[in-house]
């Protein structure tokens, strides 16, 4: 599936990345909540899922003021991708919300459509964060960097 991608950095255009930073950028500005898209070449789990929490727990997600942060997760050469809500924004959506965002991104990816697929993805969670966290100029900060992470 994402065999053309060599390696961190260059899992993505540039242009690519630039539309995945603004996906994320623009998300952000309609609510308090964080979005974050990791990007590695391996899953060193089986479960991409628990990977997925160790990251959003060194990225220190857990660590928004209304626990409404969401990371991406995506392990390029092992075919494998998550989406975790922090419990604030996932108490609103639960399980199924997730699911389908991660089978919507499946369908893109299995299309080539990579970078298309993340920003599908981030725009989706914009919205339902916009719903439930609707953004306060008065006391709204952003509270994480909105660029993609790169891991190894």
């Amino acid at each position: 599936m994402f065999s053309f991608l060599k390696k961190n950095k260059d899992f993505f255009a540039p242009q690519e990345k630039q539309l995945i930073v603004e996906a994320v950028r623009k998300a952000e500005q309609r609510t308090s909540g964080e979005v974050r898209v990791y990007v590695e070449s391996r899953c060193r789990y089986v479960d991409a899922m628990d990977k997925a929490r160790e990251i959003f727990d060194h990225l220190k997600m857990d660590q928004t003021k209304d626990r409404n942060a969401v990371l991406l997760y995506i392990a390029v050469k092992d075919r494998q991708l998550a989406v975790l809500g922090d419990e604030g924004i996932h108490r609103k959506v639960g399980n199924e919300y997730w699911n389908t965002e991660v089978r919507k991104m499946i369908k893109e990816f299995n299309r080539d459509n990579y970078a298309e697929g993340i920003v599908m993805c981030v725009e989706d969670i914009g919205e339902a964060l916009h719903t439930f966290f609707p953004y306060d100029d008065k006391i709204d900060k952003n509270e994480l960097p909105d660029d993609i992470v790169f891991g190894r």
